[in-house]
């Protein structure tokens, strides 16, 4: 069973939260009919997502982040206090050498609930929309990203890892 309650927000990153549904809407519509007419929704929908992700890791975070080699720095740029309130993301750990956040609401599965997707389709729709972390972390050298756990397969937190190699 899947538990997704947001978290407490200031009334900037309620609004956040919206729009963030709101791309997920339509990112399930695109890739839902890309799979009505016979595509590879999966195949399409990672290389898409990674590559926008590649996009802002290079343009956002790589060029804010003060230190790349030091994951302190990183999470200072990967997510703001706005960023952190949307998906009720607590830090477990955090040096120059380990990230790890727990994420405890998603606002992409919010949104995938309310207009009906199908739950079974929720832990790949999920996986694909983090090619775009994924994609983020491939522009630093040296950085391995896992997820631990996943919210849309029924566990309680969303755990992101990331480690240097």
């Amino acid at each position: 069973m899947i538990s997704n309650n947001p978290t407490k927000a200031d009334e900037k990153a309620v609004a956040i939260r919206g729009a963030i549904e709101h791309r997920a809407t339509w990112f399930y519509m695109l890739l839902d009919e890309a799979r009505k007419r016979g595509l590879d929704m999966e195949e399409l929908g990672r290389a898409a997502v990674f590559r926008c992700g590649c996009f802002h890791g290079t343009e956002k975070m790589m060029k804010n982040c003060k230190d790349p080699s030091d994951l302190r720095a990183f999470w200072d740029v990967f997510a703001d206090e706005t960023v952190r309130q949307v998906f009720g993301m607590e830090l477990v750990e955090n040096t120059a050498d380990k990230l790890y956040v727990d994420f405890h609401y998603c606002p992409l599965l919010a949104a995938w609930g309310k207009i009906g997707a199908a739950e079974e389709d929720y832990p790949l729709l999920c996986d694909i929309a983090m090619e775009g972390d994924r994609g983020i972390i491939s522009k630093f050298d040296g950085y391995e990203f896992r997820l631990d756990g996943v919210l849309a397969k029924g566990d309680p937190v969303c755990k992101i890892r990331i480690d240097k190699k």
